[in-house]
């Protein structure tokens, strides 16, 4: 078993890249103090929507997800655009759905800018962009058949027997073939192969996450701070005094760890064995990753700073090692040291690794290479040495030509 471990400090100036329900800071309580926090949903869905991640995969012959309850549309403009009716490409599209047991919300009086609103699944499907063309295809080609099927009414209060009616009402060869297109598609999108999919009510659907991202946390203790601002209305006259707005802001400031670990193997078999699929998959999310930032607040704070940090481990035995418990105390800044906060943690985080690797061995390191802006105990590299390093290995081993 081989896997990618990806280690980061990044510090952030004043920022609230992910609000809680209140809109303030996330944050959490880690070794008994109080911690800033971005969510791990946050951070994936910040690298799978970066443009970086897109050009890599696309560029390799590669194919992208998108996670919506909006499928139905995806299908009807397919098939408007073969020149089928709108209305009856919707009825097309459900049943087409239905032969996985997928099921509807009922259909709201509201309008989209695009249109009248139609019926959304009830939960967000993560589905590539050749799963979405292959429905469609078959939407078309079995279009006589779906157009027939109306889903049989059963009480809403009971949902499995409603959508299991649903599905046998259509014909065994469409349920056969939407199956088929959905679960033994040859090539799953790279973004659905990394951080894999869940679907209740088809489990032979689900994928296994080849990656696993952390919460970042913060190294050191925060406290929330508050910003009260106003806003003055431009057309105003001179002689009247005040604000017409005003508001608080929560916001914080900190130096985040931020870890994520990718299994190689699984990636290989989510992607078909298709070696410089994998490759791409993987420059393309150690791009993303150092380079996508949350846009929480981003308007008012432009807390556009990059990561101070990168570590890239490439293993081949042991369990991945968070190395978020070098950080059990929090990083205290003392004056008198030339070292800041992030040159702290740094340091409080090799010496972490080296003590792991004192205690559990170093067998199986195949790569440890760093890019810093800080002083470190290892020889950094710039980010693009570090990726052709990584690229190189990982065509070694997977059999290829470096990119």
């Amino acid at each position: 078993m081989r896997f990618l471990e990806l280690h980061m400090l990044q510090n952030f100036g004043p920022s609230n890249l992910n609000r809680n329900d209140t809109n303030a800071p996330k944050d959490c309580t880690f070794g008994g103090f109080r911690r800033a926090r971005i969510s791990s949903q946050c951070i994936k869905r910040s690298i799978r929507r970066h443009q970086a991640f897109k050009e890599t995969v696309l560029e390799a012959g590669g194919n992208l997800g998108s996670r919506t309850k909006r499928i139905t549309t995806a299908l009807i403009e397919r098939l408007a655009d073969q020149g089928r009716d709108r209305l009856e490409a919707e009825h097309v599209a459900e049943n087409l759905l239905r032969s996985v047991s997928l099921d509807f919300d009922k259909k709201s009086g509201n309008t989209d800018e695009e249109g009248p609103a139609l019926r959304k699944t009830q939960y967000l499907l993560f589905l590539s962009e050749s799963e979405i063309e292959a429905l469609g295809e078959l939407a078309d080609r079995h279009w006589d058949a779906l157009i027939a099927v109306d889903a049989p009414e059963t009480e809403e209060a009971d949902k499995r027997k409603r959508k299991k009616a649903a599905a046998k009402a259509v014909p065994k060869e469409v349920q056969q073939a939407v199956g088929d297109a959905l679960r033994k598609h040859p090539r799953l999108a790279a973004d659905i192969a990394l951080f894999g999919r869940m679907v209740a009510d088809a489990a032979d659907m689900n994928i296994d996450a080849a990656c696993q991202v952390a919460h970042a946390i913060s190294t050191n203790e925060v406290s929330m701070e508050m910003d009260f601002y106003t806003a003055v209305d431009d057309l105003k006259p001179d002689d009247e005094a005040g604000s017409d707005m005003l508001g608080i802001v929560e916001f914080n400031s900190a130096c985040y760890y931020r870890y994520a670990q990718v299994n190689l193997g699984i990636l290989q078999r989510n992607l078909g064995n298709d070696a410089e699929l994998v490759r791409a998959a993987v420059r393309g999310f150690l791009r993303s990753a150092v380079q996508a930032i949350p846009t929480g607040m981003q308007n008012s704070m432009a807390a556009h700073n990059p990561p101070s940090y990168v570590r890239v481990l490439l293993r081949s035995q042991g369990a991945p090692w968070s190395l978020a418990n070098a950080f059990l105390k929090p990083v205290r800044v003392d004056a008198r040291k030339e070292r800041d906060l992030v040159g702290e943690s740094v340091d409080r985080l090799e010496k972490y690794l080296d003590k792991l690797k004192g205690a559990y061995g170093d067998e199986g390191f195949e790569l440890d290479c760093v890019t810093s802006l800080e002083d470190t105990a290892a020889q950094p590299i710039p980010l693009k040495a570090l990726m052709e390093q990584v690229d190189s290995r990982l065509a070694a081993a997977l059999g290829g030509t470096p990119a």
